[in-house]
């Protein structure tokens, strides 16, 4: 009788093919182009593939590091923390011990962060959202602070810019969430009666209320590359309309082809391009007229 026997194969030697050790942490792969990306090299882009061009998410923190100039900004009502009006509980959770575990873990009270700063010299109230924190959802919490961010700013006669990343409406606070909506964009309105300017900044995802609301009612609408845009998402339209939509829908680039932004920058010209854009507007005679402010690189001084 023919046996049949498997080769085994020598035991491998780990001296001789383990080869040179790679630190972890070292290299990253692009989440869109797959290609490999020295770390030391994507913070230095700020968090954009050099190969691609990607711009990935930041952190509001992080987002306020590359925004403003270096150890101006001073944060506004840190001490508010999102709030649970219904006392929603959904899948066996209750929303105030989510929230609360999400804050433990990023260290943020809520999915806004705002206050003040300088960019590039010209001060401004700074208002930019936290992904991380139940996907920047507006809440009850996130609209009173971004009302009170604009009071402060008619208070202090100054600039608001505004970077919205969100999912939309936080569906865990119900008609409480969805009515930040209104109480937003009236805030903004008053902004606009005193003739003072709002630079929005649209960074991937932009959904939701807060699209159909304070971010796309600014002055001047600007959007980082690739970044999606809209109220419901493709695949939801699609599912209703029962249509395919076009190619690179709410993209940026489709968005600024059809006049819904005014530019699309890149990330590390945004400083340089925001200040540009609220020294014109600041400079303009209906601000200077309404004897809002006199703003300078030295700070602001009322007429």
């Amino acid at each position: 009788m023919r046996q049949h026997f498997l080769r085994r194969k020598p035991p491998r030697d780990p001296a001789l093919h383990q080869g040179p050790a790679v630190p972890d942490g070292l290299w990253l792969k692009c989440s869109r182009c797959r290609e490999l990306v020295y770390y030391r090299e994507f913070e230095r882009l700020l968090r954009v593939c050099p190969h691609c061009g990607h711009h990935t998410r930041l952190t509001a923190r992080q987002r306020i590091a590359t925004l403003v100039d270096p150890n101006t900004f001073v944060e506004w009502d840190a001490e508010l923390a999102a709030a649970d009006p219904l006392g929603f509980v959904a899948m066996g959770e209750a929303y105030a011990e989510k929230a609360e575990r999400t804050s433990r873990a990023l260290g943020e009270r809520e999915a806004l962060v705002t206050g003040q700063a300088t960019i590039r010299g010209i001060p401004a109230a700074l208002a930019v959202t936290e992904f991380g924190f139940l996907g920047a959802s507006m809440g009850s919490v996130f609209g009173e602070k971004l009302a009170r961010l604009v009071e402060r700013a008619l208070e202090l006669a100054l600039p608001v810019v505004t970077v919205s990343c969100s999912g939309g409406a936080r569906m865990h606070e119900g008609i409480f969430s969805l009515l930040q909506m209104a109480k937003t964009t009236a805030a903004f309105a008053r902004l606009a009666k005193a003739r003072l300017p709002h630079v929005a900044i649209l960074v991937d995802p932009c959904y939701g209320g807060v699209t159909a609301s304070y971010a796309t009612t600014a002055d001047v609408v600007l959007a980082e590359p690739g970044a999606m845009i809209g109220f419901a998402g493709p695949r939801v339209i699609e599912q209703i309309t029962r249509q395919k939509l076009p190619e690179g829908f709410q993209s940026a680039e489709f968005l600024l082809e059809h006049g819904m932004i005014d530019a699309i920058v890149p990330r590390r010209e945004l400083p340089e391009r925001v200040a540009q854009i609220l020294g014109l507007l600041l400079a303009s005679p209906e601000v200077t007229m309404a004897g809002q402010a006199e703003v300078t690189r030295e700070g602001v001084s009322r007429r």
